[in-house]
């Protein structure tokens, strides 16, 4: 599979620059996060991608658009492969608001409020990466499938931190990360 980070959000550069939440709930992208997203989506299209599997948050579904648009791939969206909560970016949009802004995805996994409402352990984003890695493996086309996510949850999933709009490849049978190194 392939994991693709989205692009810079409105929480990201705030953070960045001041080390404090700026209190944006599902932050929007930023015109550098869109940015990002059309390159993810020039250079993901040599890619056989033949499904996109992405979080709920609008920043990950802004990041989707140009690659399923380019691709003409459908777009199922996963609580799975959210952020770890921790900050108010974290705080997602109810289902039905999220449904009526991308009327082609499929958000049947989805609950109306689908994000916690406390903070998350990292051992609760290690089992949910460690449940979708099992999920994904058991995919007889995981090859062909692009995961739009976060970086927390790309972390979990991996053991690699991954800047905005950057991808990997990623293979699900391949042993879960020994030993993470999350930032404080």
């Amino acid at each position: 599979m392939i994991l693709l980070r989205h692009g810079q959000s409105l929480f990201n550069l705030h953070f960045t620059a001041t080390r404090r939440d700026p209190g944006i709930p599902d932050a929007p992208l930023t015109p550098l996060g869109h940015a990002q997203a059309e390159h993810a989506a020039e250079s993901l299209a040599r890619e056989p991608i033949r499904r996109i599997i992405v979080s709920p948050y609008t920043r990950a579904l802004q990041t989707a658009a140009p690659i399923a648009r380019r691709l003409a791939v459908p777009v199922t969206v996963s609580p799975l492969v959210r952020e770890r909560y921790a900050f108010a970016c974290d705080i997602g949009t109810p289902a039905s608001e999220l449904a009526r802004a991308w009327p082609g995805h499929d958000f049947s996994a989805l609950e109306e409020i689908w994000w916690p409402t406390m903070e998350e352990s990292r051992e609760s984003i290690t089992g949910r990466a460690a449940r979708f890695r099992a999920e994904i493996a058991a995919l007889p086309d995981w090859r062909e499938v692009l995961v739009v996510a976060h970086w927390g949850f790309i972390l979990a999933l991996t053991g690699e931190s991954v800047s905005n709009g950057e991808w990997r490849r990623a293979d699900p049978a391949a042993p879960p990360p020994e030993e993470i190194i999350w930032h404080p």
